[in-house]
C-alpha cells in the first residue's frame, strides 16, 4: 500500500521516474503531466508516491515545511545513496555543512586561485579542451587542496583522486538515474573500489597531517577522529572528505562550466568580466546556473502533514514524497525566462518576478532554511574563475548548435549531453587570438 493522500490529487498514471523506467526526457515528462493534470498530480513511480506542486500557494507551502515533517536531508539521502555505498553516510562526524562558514571562505577563495594557476599552468599556451572535463578538474583541485590533505591536489595522488571521485560521484544518481539499476545490480562494486582508493590516498594524508599538524580544514577532520586507533582514524577521515567532496564540487563545477559557456558566447559580457565587473560576473553565473538548474526539490515525508496547494489542503501520510521541479517553473517562456539574461538579477535578487505567481517560483540555489548554504561562496568562487579564464585566454567555441543537458538528468544542475570544446591560446603571446603566429 502506497501512503495516502487525502484528497488525492490527479494521478499521473502514464508518468514514470527515471530510477523506475526508461524516460527520454525526465523533465518533459512531467511538464507533460502537469499540462494534462494540473499544477498538482500524484506520480507513483516504482514503490514510491510523489505529489509534485506547481501552484503558487502549492509552492510556497513546500519551502515553509519543516525538516522534523518533511525532510530534505532524508530525500537527498535516499537519492544519492542509489549511487553512493552506504558507509560514505554512516558516522560522519564532519559534515559538508559545517566546513562553509563565513570564516572558512578566504581559505578556499585561496586554494582556487592556486587551482586556477595550476590549470592555466597545465594547459601551455595554446589548445583543445572540453569546458566541463576543465572546470571540474578545477573543482577538484580547489576542493581536495581545502579539505584532502597534504599531497593530496598534486600529482600522481592527484590524478589518482580525480579518477575515484570521478567514479564515486553521487551525482549520477539523478544526472543517469537509468544507471542506477545496473549500480545497484553490481552491489556498487566500481563505487567501492573508487572508495578503497580514496581511503588508501587519504589515510596517509592523516599521517602527514599527524606529523606536522596546522589549522587547516583537513586537521579539523583529523581532529575529530584523533581519539581512534589508526586504522579507524585514516578510514573515518577519508569517507568524512569524500563525503564533503562529493556533495560540495560537482554541482559548483557543473555550474562553472554552464557560466562560461553562456558568458563565452555572448563578447560583451566576456570582456566587462574580464575587465573587472564584478557585479556582472556574479549577476552572470546566477543566471546560468538558473537555466541550468534541473533540480528535484524533493521532501520525504516522515509526520502526517497538511499540505495547503490553493484549491484543496492535502493530508499527506509518511513514506510519500512532496517535490517541486525547478526547470518546469524557472524557465516559463512566456515571461521570457526562458532565454539568459543577467540584468534579472540584483545581487543575490531575482528582480525580473513581473507575471511570477509568487517570488520562489523561480530559484537559482533555492529558497528558504533549504537553500544552499555555500551559495555567498559558488558565486564568489565561479565569478573569481570565470574572470581568471578570460583573463588567461583567448577561448573561440568548437560546438556548431547550443550545448544541451542530459535528457534523462532528474536533480542537480545540468550536465553537458555532448562534449563542450573550446580552442584556447594564452593572452600576450606573440600570435594573433587563436590564429597563426605573427
Amino acid at each position: 500500500m502506497r501512503p495516502a493522500v487525502v484528497p488525492l490529487p490527479p494521478l499521473a498514471t502514464e508518468a514514470r521516474l527515471p530510477w523506475d523506467a526508461e524516460v527520454d526526457d525526465a523533465v518533459a515528462v512531467i511538464e507533460a503531466a502537469r499540462a494534462r493534470h494540473g499544477d498538482t498530480f500524484v506520480v507513483d513511480s516504482g514503490r514510491d508516491r510523489w505529489v509534485f506542486t506547481f501552484s503558487a500557494t502549492g509552492i510556497d507551502s513546500f519551502y515553509a515545511l519543516p525538516e522534523e515533517e518533511a525532510s530534505k536531508g532524508v530525500a537527498d539521502f535516499l537519492m544519492l545513496r542509489r549511487k553512493v555505498p552506504e558507509e560514505v553516510f554512516l558516522d560522519r562526524r564532519i559534515l559538508p555543512g559545517t566546513l562553509f562558514g563565513v570564516g572558512d571562505t578566504p581559505t578556499y577563495l585561496a586554494r582556487l586561485e592556486e587551482a586556477l594557476d595550476r590549470t592555466v599552468e597545465e594547459a601551455g599556451p595554446q589548445g583543445r579542451l572540453d569546458v566541463f572535463d576543465l572546470t571540474r578538474r578545477i573543482a577538484h583541485r580547489m576542493g581536495l587542496a581545502s579539505w584532502g590533505g597534504p599531497g593530496s591536489a598534486d600529482g600522481a595522488a592527484f590524478d589518482a583522486l580525480v579518477e575515484a571521485f570521478d567514479r564515486l560521484d553521487g551525482a549520477e544518481s539523478f544526472v543517469h538515474p537509468d544507471r542506477m539499476r545496473a549500480v545497484a545490480a553490481s552491489g556498487h562494486a566500481a563505487e567501492r573500489a573508487a572508495l578503497t582508493v580514496i581511503e588508501e590516498h587519504l589515510g596517509s594524508a592523516v599521517d602527514r597531517a599527524l606529523a606536522d599538524p596546522g589549522a587547516g580544514l583537513f586537521d579539523r577532520i583529523v581532529a575529530a577522529w584523533a581519539a581512534e586507533e589508526p586504522a579507524v582514524r585514516a578510514r573515518g577521515v577519508a569517507r568524512d572528505v569524500a563525503l564533503i567532496h562529493i556533495a560540495s564540487m560537482s554541482n559548483l563545477a557543473a555550474a562553472l562550466g554552464w557560466s562560461f559557456i553562456d558568458v563565452l558566447t555572448r563578447p560583451a559580457v566576456a570582456d566587462a568580466v574580464r575587465d573587472g565587473d564584478d557585479d556582472l560576473a556574479a549577476a552572470a553565473v546566477r543566471e546560468s546556473t538558473r537555466l541550468a538548474q534541473r533540480s528535484l526539490m524533493a521532501r520525504a515525508v516522515l509526520r502526517p502533514l497538511r499540505l495547503d496547494v490553493g484549491d484543496a489542503v492535502l493530508e499527506i501520510e509518511p513514506g510519500a514524497f512532496v517535490a517541486t521541479l525547478l526547470p518546469v517553473t524557472n524557465r516559463d517562456p512566456s515571461l521570457g525566462h526562458d532565454r539568459w539574461d543577467a540584468d534579472r538579477w540584483v545581487r543575490h535578487r531575482f528582480a525580473d518576478t513581473a507575471g511570477l505567481t509568487t517570488p520562489r517560483a523561480v530559484t537559482a540555489f533555492g529558497h528558504g532554511r533549504h537553500s544552499c548554504p555555500a551559495q555567498p561562496f559558488a558565486v564568489t568562487a565561479m565569478s573569481t574563475a570565470l574572470r581568471r579564464l578570460l583573463t588567461a585566454w583567448d577561448v573561440e567555441p568548437c560546438w556548431s548548435g547550443q550545448p544541451r543537458p542530459v535528457p534523462a538528468q532528474i536533480g542537480g544542475v545540468a550536465r553537458a549531453a555532448d562534449p563542450c570544446e573550446v580552442r584556447y591560446r594564452r593572452r600576450g603571446d606573440d600570435a594573433d587570438p587563436l590564429g597563426t603566429p605573427r
